[in-house]
């Protein structure tokens, strides 16, 4: 591989540099991404072909020198092939058909076969890896056992999880069995895609920080756990690391580092340097700029990066990236600022280390 940075940051080895990649690093905020989506047609259309899919996950790279290309996809995509009826309504994001109300439809819910109705996924993934070249390493990924539960019950996107919270506290049993099928699934997808190509892989917990404290352990983090206890570890001679990512997770940080990964993603309410000093002896740390300070000019962009990369310090074991996804309203001036700034002064603080040492 021409520039294996990520991989060997996630395993908390030295490295030249910090190497950067962004959440939805290939969307809305590139006029070329927009292009492709016009012409596929629509956004499931676009996730759904491999050969475009593999043109907008090598989009970004084309424009800023990332270390990674993460695999153009939808989380949605598992309870769109176990059956719930994926579709994406204007201005008002994914939706299911049939979302899981009914407790015969929870106790029928089955993990579907990877090769079969998400074989479009595994093909992107090869697709993707033979248009990289050895370029940069490809992640792929899944949503969590318990994000994925949280759209399978409400059906939607939602402010506060009302159907999901319901059932979680009045029928608990029906929640633990969606999460229980999911685990399974999630498993059996990472695993698919890393058979396939992916050569890192990443959880996206996005809705376990709106759990209570000990629900987080009960309803995510033991089924994430699960998912990451029976991955892949190694493949073609090397190892396969794993990022878990809680947004809101702040509070169990310890946990996370404990459930088996390889990496924690932070977001941008964490404290940065805590984070180092409590769990970077153990796992490597991703994160964690605010994604709205790219709303700002490029030379305010430089400033907060070298403030994120300053916390983290130049110890090995550091990943760059935004707190959560980057918003379709980005400048593209401020991540090329954002991706050279880090890239520049992480170089620079390296180099200064050794000078002393």
């Amino acid at each position: 591989m021409n520039n294996d940075t990520l991989l060997r940051a996630l395993l908390r080895q030295p490295t030249d540099y910090t190497p950067v990649w962004l959440m939805r690093q290939a969307g809305r905020y590139l006029p070329e991404y927009r292009a492709t989506r016009e012409r596929a047609g629509s956004f499931l259309a676009l996730a759904k072909s491999p050969a475009l899919a593999a043109e907008v996950t090598l989009q970004p790279l084309e424009r800023f020198a990332l270390d990674a290309a993460i695999l153009f996809s939808d989380i949605l995509t598992v309870p769109d092939a176990m059956g719930l009826g994926l579709y994406f309504a204007d201005g008002e994001g994914p939706r299911f058909e049939r979302p899981l109300r009914d407790e015969a439809a929870i106790r029928a819910l089955a993990a579907p076969d990877p090769a079969g109705s998400l074989r479009y996924v595994l093909d992107a993934v090869r697709e993707t890896r033979r248009a990289l070249g050895g370029r940069v390493p490809l992640i792929g990924f899944s949503g969590s056992p318990f994000t994925l539960a949280c759209y399978m019950v409400e059906g939607a996107g939602s402010d506060d999880w009302r159907a999901l919270k319901t059932m979680l506290y009045a029928r608990p049993e029906l929640l633990h069995r969606i999460l229980d099928v999911n685990a399974r699934a999630v498993t059996e997808y990472l695993n698919a895609q890393i058979e396939a190509g992916a050569q890192a892989v990443m959880l996206f917990d996005t809705w376990g920080g709106q759990l209570s404290y000990a629900g987080y352990e009960e309803f995510s983090l033991a089924y994430s756990r699960r998912v990451l206890s029976a991955l892949i570890r190694e493949r073609d001679g090397r190892r396969v690391p794993s990022i878990l990512f809680t947004k809101g997770g702040g509070a169990w940080l310890e946990a996370m580092a404990a459930s088996g990964c390889d990496a924690v993603g932070l977001d941008w309410t964490t404290d940065a340097a805590g984070a180092r000093r409590s769990i970077g002896q153990r796992v490597a740390l991703q994160g964690n700029l605010d994604p709205s300070a790219l709303f700002a000019p490029p030379e305010r962009v430089r400033a907060e990066a070298r403030r994120v990369l300053d916390a983290f310090g130049s110890a090995p074991g550091h990943v760059f990236n935004l707190g959560h996804g980057i918003s379709q309203h980005t400048p593209v001036e401020s991540v090329a600022a954002l991706v050279d700034e880090v890239r520049t002064y992480s170089r620079s603080m390296r180099s200064t280390v050794e000078k002393k040492a």
